[in-house]
């Protein structure tokens, strides 16, 4: 008796034991393997500011791809001499055939990671400014016989001109009204652009007189590129000019607003009494 008693508690023992195994088996069946994944690297940010060149962009990614590089301590693949490679030349533009990039490299934020392309961050912009463009409605500007590059042109030199936003469409029909009666359009920033020159340096006379194509001040029509990457408000603006009659415009003493004339004689003496 005494002996099967202990091959009975063996045997139950041994029982229990398999039990715990099947379990231990099914537990680790059932549970999914366990991966450890390295947190995503926060992407760069990087902002154009509307009004920005396409040189003027090379030089923002070169700065700021030596931020990323100093604090991540990895060198980026975006750089200025690739960004301005990827920009050069001309591309086909939907409604705009084949063009140089400058006018059509969209102002806005756009994030990078370390291998990001400058033609990748090219690519965005276009995507961008498709986006933006797909919203303007062009039935006014091709009633003055204007074609969108002409638009976009006009976009460009209001970015430069305007420091108060609500008088871009006051600047848009100076230059409808100065086209329309085939003048010069007088504008420094498509001289300054042809002659890379920047704001805090003076025109020369020689500069003001040569035969440059963006030459404005001398030659009648609008510039053969447009000078900048303009911002919505912009194309808006020269999509949409606001009526009016002026001809002429000079920045006022605030150096923020300008003074507004259909008269030459009051356009120079308001020059003359600000000492402009």
């Amino acid at each position: 008796m005494r002996r099967r008693l202990v091959a009975l508690g063996v045997l139950l023992a041994a029982l229990i034991g398999l039990g715990f195994a099947i379990a231990g088996v099914r537990d680790r069946g059932s549970k999914q393997p366990t991966t450890t994944v390295a947190a995503a690297l926060k992407p760069f940010r990087i902002v154009f500011p509307e009004g920005f060149t396409r040189a003027d962009m090379g030089g923002r990614v070169k700065s700021v791809a030596q931020i990323a590089a100093q604090e991540r301590g990895r060198t980026p693949k975006l750089n200025e001499a690739s960004y301005l490679a990827a920009t050069s030349g001309k591309r086909a533009i939907p409604g705009f055939g084949r063009r140089p990039l400058e006018g059509f490299l969209f102002p806005a934020t756009y994030q990078f990671t370390a291998r990001t392309t400058s033609t990748q961050l090219a690519n965005a912009q276009l995507k961008a400014f498709r986006k933006n463009w797909s919203t303007i409605n062009l039935s006014y500007a091709r009633a003055k016989n204007l074609t969108p590059y002409d638009v976009l042109t006009i976009a460009s030199m209001i970015e430069k001109e305007a420091v108060a936003p609500e008088e871009r469409p006051k600047i848009a029909r100076v230059i409808y009204n100065r086209l329309h009666h085939r003048m010069p359009l007088g504008i420094d920033a498509t001289v300054r652009y042809g002659f890379q020159v920047p704001g805090t340096q003076s025109l020369l006379e020689s500069q003001l007189n040569s035969d440059n194509p963006y030459n404005t001040r001398k030659l009648p029509g609008l510039p053969p590129t447009p000078i900048a990457n303009p911002g919505l408000a912009s194309i808006q603006a020269a999509a949409h000019p606001v009526a009016g009659d002026w001809l002429y415009f000079v920045r006022k003493p605030d150096k923020v607003h300008h003074f507004f004339t259909a008269s030459e004689r009051d356009f120079i003496n308001y020059k003359n009494a600000h000492g402009f």
